[in-house]
């Protein structure tokens, strides 16, 4: 019971400023005479704008009144004025006589297609004609302009009043965009309040930001938890138990809002969603690339920035839809119309080359530069590829690119079938390419698997004392040193056999893709045990080398390595000083010289470590010069 009570208050302070969605009790009778005496002009206005700039406008939607600012008084943080879509709004202006009585107006304009003038001829331009349209029919009623591309401008600038605006108005037209952005603030404010600590982004997404939204779209919005420091549950319980409140605040914020359209949450935690990142999982790509941040805490938009900058390497999966979206959007060209029939065959050809590009090796170029690239790997330099296909490819971007700055005005249906029959040829030409890609990689990573596991196996046989081993000796002293004694467990010879026939197939032209896949499933776990055994056998040979001592109250230590001994004097410091003197012939040490951890590391990985240590008298003068005479050798340790 004392929950609910709590939701409910909770509830009552989100409400507070907010328009009163149908469900919500009658307004005071004062209010509702005002509104229906003002209602008519709106509708009027409303009409107009619609008329005379039509699918232009996003929404119309009437402001709530000012809030008288005291003299002196600054905005606060997060309410200053943008470049365009804040400069006129309510608060932005000196209240003069008779303000009570002006309805306060927006008008959200499209401009993410205008292409013949600037953002600010536009924003001009619909100023003064809509303005204009104002006056015709009361000048009460004081419009404000602002254009989508600002608005999101404005979430990438971390600046949220135009949201926080929007989700305190009363739409009076709206093609779906001010809904999923009154309902989005109003849920973001909700879980925020409640899970500050937790919430790294809040991101609005989907067809809304992709400009195919209609008025019945869902609304998708998806949230990044951080759990890195996650200590009395686990990861997938933190996420399990938010992601369930945050669902059932989505809801309430429906109801609030009398919206009713679906608010669809997507709730990820950091660790998850930073591995998804790193494989460049496709739905995240798309999540980076058309999301509109609500809310961020410095962790959307760095990841926004790297992805368009090519910085996010993409995985096979990636790839893998890369290279179907060609066959997919065939399929679908034949039956749409031409414009889009245009747009579908460019991506059909564009993606499936920008996959064989990643397949090779490299990132995705821009689609400008992909022809030039396709060319040079796959024509000039592997000679993998015939010219025609990159003359194909080159011929769909030019003309894109015509009809998107305008210099073609139309495709003629004996193009559109050109293009559509090019593509076709091109799709079933690139799935070859694709194969034969594979085919030298696969070829190539049989050989370097094999010289990967060789170059180890010697390195392990050295820690066993083997210097040197004919490549035919080999695998029968791996056998006899380390399978043999135990060391190594016996299937992992039976891994390292699968990789040698592998190994013998590609020299004798026989190699077969299950030959693959049985050598590399082997390889992973034959790999990890040799390096994890190289690591012990190192970590035990280091601490023979080691001589730690106490000196008053601190402990020290040195490590003897073959011409040089590297002393920390407390190992208990915040920051440790290193320092290195050569090791005499008698066993003690010369003078002392600054040294670094990097240096120090790279003489450990080098180095060859003595098999006992004896602490004779010279050495163990050089420990009282460096310690003191109170100096201590610790046995045990």
């Amino acid at each position: 019971m004392a929950k609910k009570s709590k939701q409910s208050k909770e509830n009552q302070e989100l409400q507070q400023g907010l328009p009163l969605p149908p469900n919500m009790p009658a307004l005071p009778p004062e209010m509702e005479k005002k509104l229906k005496a003002i209602k008519e002009k709106l509708d009027k206005f409303k009409e107009k704008v619609l008329e005379k700039f039509g699918d232009y406008i996003v929404g119309i939607t009437l402001l709530p009144p000012e809030k008288p600012q005291k003299e002196g008084e600054q905005p606060k943080e997060g309410e200053e004025k943008s470049s365009h879509s804040v400069r006129d709004l309510p608060g932005t202006q000196e209240k003069k006589e008779g303000d009570e009585n002006k309805v306060q107006v927006m008008v959200v304009v499209d401009d993410t297609t205008s292409q013949k003038m600037t953002k600010d001829e536009l924003f001009n331009k619909f100023s003064s004609a809509i303005k204009q349209l104002a006056e015709e029919v009361d000048k009460d009623i004081t419009p404000q302009c602002a254009l989508l591309t600002d608005l999101w401008q404005n979430c990438y600038d971390a600046k949220y009043d135009l949201n926080r605006l929007i989700s305190m108005s009363a739409p009076l037209h709206d093609t779906g965009m001010l809904a999923a952005i009154k309902i989005a603030e109003i849920h973001k404010s909700m879980v925020i309040k409640k899970f500050e600590k937790y919430i790294l982004s809040y991101v609005l997404a989907g067809s809304l930001t992709q400009g195919k939204a209609t008025p019945t779209s869902d609304i998708d919005v998806w949230i990044v938890i951080d759990d890195t420091d996650v200590k009395k549950m686990s990861r997938l319980e933190l996420k399990d138990k938010l992601r369930a409140i945050i669902i059932g605040m989505g809801a309430e914020a429906g109801e609030m809002t009398g919206i009713k359209n679906k608010l669809n949450i997507q709730v990820y935690i950091l660790t998850d969603f930073w591995e998804s990142l790193k494989e460049a999982n496709p739905i995240i790509f798309t999540l980076l690339r058309d999301g509109v941040p609500f809310y961020d805490r410095g962790i959307f938009m760095p990841w926004k920035q790297l992805l368009r900058m090519g910085r996010i390497k993409p995985s096979r999966e990636a790839i893998d839809l890369f290279m179907n979206t060609g066959e997919q959007s065939i399929s679908r060209v034949k039956g749409r119309l031409k414009e889009m029939g245009m747009e579908d065959t460019y991506y059909a050809i564009l993606t499936p080359s920008q996959a064989a590009i990643m397949l090779y090796g490299l990132p995705p170029p821009t689609p400008r530069e992909t022809p030039d690239v396709l060319e040079e790997i796959f024509v000039k330099k592997e000679k993998m590829l015939e010219p025609e296909y990159v003359k194909i490819l080159r011929n769909n971007v030019d003309i894109r690119k015509k009809i998107e700055h305008g210099d073609k005005k139309e495709l003629s249906g004996t193009e559109l079938d050109k293009l559509i029959t090019d593509a076709e040829k091109f799709l079933k030409r690139i799935k070859e390419l694709f194969t034969e890609i594979e085919a030298k990689h696969d070829e190539r990573s049989i050989t370097l698997l094999y010289d990967e596991v060789m170059t180890i196996i010697r390195d392990v046989l050295k820690l066993e004392g083997i210097e040197k081993v004919q490549d035919a000796q080999l695998i029968k002293f791996f056998e006899d040193e380390l399978i043999s004694t135990g060391k190594v467990p016996a299937r992992y010879l039976r891994d390292l056999n699968e990789i040698i026939e592998a190994k013998h197939k590609h020299d004798q032209k026989k190699l077969t893709k299950t030959d693959i896949e049985k050598a590399r499933k082997g390889s992973s776990g034959l790999f990890k045990f040799l390096v994890e055994y190289m690591q012990r056998k190192r970590g035990q040979e280091l601490e023979r080398a080691k001589v730690r001592v106490k000196h008053g109250e601190k402990f020290g230590e040195v490590t003897l390595m073959d011409t040089v001994a590297f002393v920390i004097n407390d190992l208990d410091a915040k920051e440790q000083q290193i320092e290195k003197a050569p090791i005499r012939a008698d066993g003690s040490l010369g003078p002392l010289e600054k040294s670094n951890l990097e240096e120090f590391e790279k003489e450990l990985a080098k180095a060859k470590f003595p098999k006992r240590v004896f602490v004779k008298e010279p050495l163990f003068e050089s420990l009282k010069g460096i310690f003191g005479s109170d100096v201590e050798v610790l046995l045990q340790y």
